[in-house]
């Protein structure tokens, strides 16, 4: 077993889930591809094992999500994407160019995006802030577009 897979295993069993080829290929594509679709999650599944279903993929990535062993972001005019950075409260930054995706930490402190002005009684755990711009390849026409969004956001 790769450490990956291991890892993958490890973690499955932490969270009281069973051991499967698909859990375990999923996790993988999850962790290879950051920010990947579930098409793309099950691309890259289907490469590593072979025949896997579309509802196998998203039934496992629901289960995954449900015991945040990956977190699922969901941009606007976007399809659901999958990343296994969990429980750092993290944000993204996304092209709306070609809608290239990456992680970006909070600004400043521990987790100052979690400070609001007016909780309204709320005890907040999780702030979700994305971060929208054109990279350097759109800004200079070396990349062609793909995000559905418009550029007036």
């Amino acid at each position: 077993m790769t450490n990956a897979t291991e890892t993958a295993d490890r973690l499955l069993r932490l969270h009281g889930l069973q051991v499967t080829a698909q859990r375990l290929a999923i996790m993988r594509a999850v962790s290879a591809r950051p920010h990947a679709t579930a098409d793309e999650v099950a691309d890259e599944a289907r490469a590593s094992i072979g025949s896997i279903s579309r509802q196998a993929v998203y039934d496992a990535l629901g289960v995954l999500v449900d015991k945040n062993l990956i977190r699922r972001i969901q941009p606007a005019g976007s399809a659901a994407r999958y990343e296994d950075r969990v429980g750092d409260n993290h944000h993204h930054l996304i092209c709306r160019g070609c809608g290239t995706t990456v992680d970006i930490n909070c600004a400043v402190g521990d987790v100052p995006c979690l400070t609001a002005d007016d909780d309204h009684g709320f005890e907040i755990d999780e702030a979700e802030v994305i971060y929208w711009g054109l990279c350097a390849s759109c800004r200079n026409g070396k990349s062609t577009p793909t995000n559905p969004r418009s550029s007036n956001g």
